[in-house]
């Protein structure tokens, strides 16, 4: 590691990760120049990550780049969007170490092989405090064509993809609140704490869905969001949620499965996407995405009215937030 400071570091580490890429002005300049092809919009997403509140203190800096990436990317593939290029912002701790810092761009390099993406720029600097990684990330899609929120109809399907619950059983093995075999421990840590962004399902939101969400903070909470900014009600049957093999053991071994099933689906950190498609083009989507490798499950319905209903044996119940919140 250079001894020449915050700007050795931007050289040496941060500068190779901008190469080739024009408008980064190899982090010379205080800004960068980002175009975007004729007949796209530009998709700008912000995501920040603390240590002790998102990440455990002491966490491999590689593996809490690689999140604050990917939970980046993720916001963009729920867009259904192509990501072009990033910037951090970093706070580091007072007494931060060549190692951490070293640690950090590794995870970063790693990533932006893995998904297509340049850095492009932003900002580093410490205080007494927590480390804090704040990315912004840039992605584009067609004109006219991205995948808001607020598009879905009544009588559409709400489809989620993959599974949920991972990361929350993931943190009690980080936590030692629960120790599963080596294998679904293995499974658990992955999903917590390196989350798949969505972003091969691009061109099957754009023919099928009308409005998709990520879930980071709550299957039932953002599910919900998704509700709330079209005008609609929407109803969740929790019997059905998505589980892995390693959460259905976990399940097993639950005295309420009922509460155990609810605290999986508010927990959030999934990544996956939760979509509003239209009941006609349900299995062609979810034939699309079983390609993929990627399972769909219908989890409910949406129709007018302003109300978030979630039944199990078919009878609504108390589920409060439903998820997480910052304050």
């Amino acid at each position: 590691m250079s001894e020449n400071g915050e700007f050795g570091y931007i050289k040496d580490r941060l500068a190779p990760l901008a190469a080739g890429f024009k408008g980064a002005l190899e982090l010379k300049d205080d800004a960068a120049l980002l175009s975007v092809r004729s007949g796209r919009e530009l998709v700008i997403t912000a995501d920040t990550l603390v240590e002790g509140r998102h990440f455990p203190e002491g966490t491999d800096p590689a593996l809490a780049a690689r999140k604050a990436l990917r939970v980046n990317l993720s916001d963009l593939a729920a867009m259904g969007a192509r990501p072009v290029a990033y910037m951090t912002n970093i706070v580091w701790p007072a007494g931060a170490t060549d190692a951490l810092r070293g640690g950090f761009a590794d995870g970063l390099a790693v990533d932006q092989e893995a998904f297509a993406i340049t850095l492009i720029g932003g900002d580093t600097t410490s205080a007494k405090g927590p480390w804090v990684i704040a990315v912004t990330a840039f992605g584009e899609v067609p004109a006219g064509k991205a995948i808001t929120r607020s598009g879905a109809k009544p009588g559409d399907c709400l489809v989620v993809t993959g599974t949920i619950g991972d990361a929350c059983l993931g943190l009690k093995v980080e936590t030692k609140e629960y120790q599963p075999s080596a294998d679904d421990r293995a499974h658990l840590l992955e999903r917590l704490q390196l989350p798949m962004p969505r972003l091969a399902l691009a061109d099957a939101l754009h023919a099928h869905a009308h409005a998709a969400i990520d879930v980071s903070d709550g299957l039932i909470a953002d599910s919900g969001h998704l509700a709330t900014s079209s005008g609609l009600s929407l109803e969740i049957d929790l019997d059905v949620l998505p589980l892995s093999e390693a959460a259905h053991r976990w399940l097993d071994n639950q005295d309420d499965t009922q509460a155990a099933r609810l605290a999986l689906a508010s927990f959030g950190d999934d990544y996956e996407l939760a979509c509003a498609v239209p009941q006609a083009r349900v299995d062609t989507f979810t034939a699309e995405l079983r390609k993929a490798g990627l399972r769909a499950t219908v989890l409910g319905a949406f129709s007018s009215g302003d109300t978030v209903t979630v039944v199990s044996g078919g009878t609504p119940i108390e589920h409060g937030a439903g998820g997480f919140t910052h304050f």
